[in-house]
């Protein structure tokens, strides 16, 4: 009996090893199969010659001023419109003395991608493609030669933008000045440097498809949808995103990581969102990059009001902010500070108490010197009445109220009154500047001065007393981002 049994299951376990193996073929067969579809769909992807090039791009080639009269002032005007309500220039301009000659560096999960040149020289940007490659690109992430492009060009959102809109941005970009610029190539790990593998995140990220207007809506509502969730992509940095890096739909607009700055939520979440935003203060901000005693744009959404919402019109922004306040509200997206979700307890722009006493800022005899919560801040006081004073005043209630240029409150102020307070450290390391039309803003930086735990006493003095009191700051988070944004640690004060 025992020895039957035994054979039984020497029998079985043959038979569940032939089945695992067959199994294992059979998946990779099936991966040979689509690997092989794979390659044949590149080698015969459509490839413009010389022969069939569009006029828009045959007149390119014969430089700007051909590329207009062939279109027209008006389509060329109307693509510079949309190519700033696109945003192009901040990722395409590594220089500002060769605008849209690419070579930006987008730091990924998986390596660095380089920004292409996308002037009209016919070696080196977009000089030789045709209107078809270019749609091909913005529609469906494909480059010239049938390539996958990643999405950190975002074309999950252009695929919304309408034919004509799309081509009306090429004219445009045909009357630029061509330059001659090759960005670095891209440095990511393997696998991730095999292009092909973008069919498979495209599969579960990627909708392709144009703008369809929903009929229940104003027609006001759906401009704002074109354009928010189409060319000016605002989703692309403040939508949280899953392992593959696509978007998180559920948490559409909720706030995200974006070049290590917190993308806060603006979605109309009365907490964490901007729930309390008026129409006006979202149209302000965006033509500004101020909502007085609100938020102060600074770092990439700095880049964002200059480059590109601040030229929109009126009747443009009112419909984005229209849009904004109609969204269903998300709270808790992801924040900065280890990936985690961000509770926001109370709303950020409510936050903060004026210091009351300068004296009793510089410290008493002991050295001691309590802040609105009772912690003792000596150092992170006495630097801030060294460091931010003359501008922010001791008070912290700023200069200048609601003038142009004026230094802004830090009280009521949505990056001090964060939970998260990874962008009042940023702000700290490298400043602000910001020009608008409305007035140029400079906040020097910090980071080549102060020490990370400098940093840390001073960010942690500034938030508990004019921000949120739960929010605190270490020397380890202020050398993490210093690391992120490219500098070095700076250690311990002495």
């Amino acid at each position: 009996m025992r020895e039957q049994r035994l054979l039984r299951q020497r029998r079985f376990q043959r038979l569940y090893r032939r089945k695992r193996v067959m199994s294992i073929a059979t998946l990779a067969a099936a991966f040979s199969l689509f690997a092989l579809y794979v390659v044949w769909l590149e080698v015969h992807s459509t490839t413009t010659t010389r022969g069939d090039e569009s006029p828009l791009a045959a007149a390119a080639a014969r430089g700007p001023d051909a590329a207009a009269g062939a279109n027209g002032t008006e389509l060329v005007k109307r693509g510079e419109y949309l190519a700033r309500a696109g945003d192009c220039m901040a990722c395409h301009t590594s220089d500002k003395g060769r605008p849209f000659a690419g070579g930006v560096a987008m730091s990924t999960p998986f390596g660095t991608i380089y920004t292409p040149n996308i002037t009209p020289d016919p070696d080196t940007g977009i000089g030789r493609w045709s209107d078809a490659e270019f749609l091909r690109a913005m529609h469906e992430g494909i480059g010239k030669a049938g390539e996958r492009l990643y999405p950190a060009f975002p074309y999950p959102s252009y695929t919304k933008v309408a034919d004509r809109d799309v081509l009306a941005i090429r004219a445009y970009l045909n009357t630029v000045a061509p330059v001659r610029f090759t960005p670095p190539a891209n440095t990511l790990t393997f696998p991730f440097n095999q292009r092909w593998l973008m069919l498979f995140w495209n599969l579960f990220n990627f909708d392709e498809g144009r703008f369809v207007p929903d009929p229940k809506q104003s027609a006001e509502w759906n401009r704002g949808a074109y354009l928010v969730d189409g060319l000016a992509h605002c989703g692309e940095c403040h939508t949280p995103r899953n392992f593959m890096q696509g978007l998180k739909s559920d948490d559409r607009f909720s706030g995200a990581v974006q070049a290590g700055w917190h993308a806060f939520n603006i979605t109309p979440d009365k907490l964490g969102g901007i729930g309390n935003w008026s129409a006006a203060e979202i149209v302000a901000y965006l033509a500004t990059g101020v909502a007085q005693g609100r938020a102060y744009a600074a770092g990439p959404m700095a880049q964002v009001v200059e480059d590109s919402t601040q030229y929109l019109s009126g009747e443009d922004l009112r419909s984005i902010a229209v849009y904004l306040r109609a969204l269903p509200p998300v709270r808790g997206g992801i924040s900065s500070m280890g990936g985690v979700r961000d509770n926001q307890a109370q709303a950020r722009d409510t936050l903060g108490a004026p210091a009351a006493d300068v004296t009793a800022l510089r410290g008493d005899a002991g050295g001691g010197v309590k802040d609105v919560n009772g912690v003792n801040h000596v150092n992170g006081a006495r630097l801030f009445i060294a460091n931010c004073a003359s501008c922010h005043r001791w008070t912290g209630a700023g200069v200048g109220a609601n003038a142009r240029g004026a230094y802004p409150s830090l009280m009521h102020n949505s990056v001090v009154g964060a939970a998260d307070p990874t962008n009042l450290v940023l702000v700290i390391l490298h400043g602000v500047s910001r020009k608008t039309q409305n007035a140029d803003i400079l906040m020097p930086s910090f980071g080549d001065q102060l020490t990370d735990d400098q940093i840390a006493e001073l960010g942690d003095y500034v938030t508990k007393q004019f921000g949120n009191p739960h929010a605190s700051i270490t020397a380890k988070q202020v050398a993490r981002l210093r690391s992120q944004s490219g500098g070095q640690a700076r250690g311990q004060s002495q």
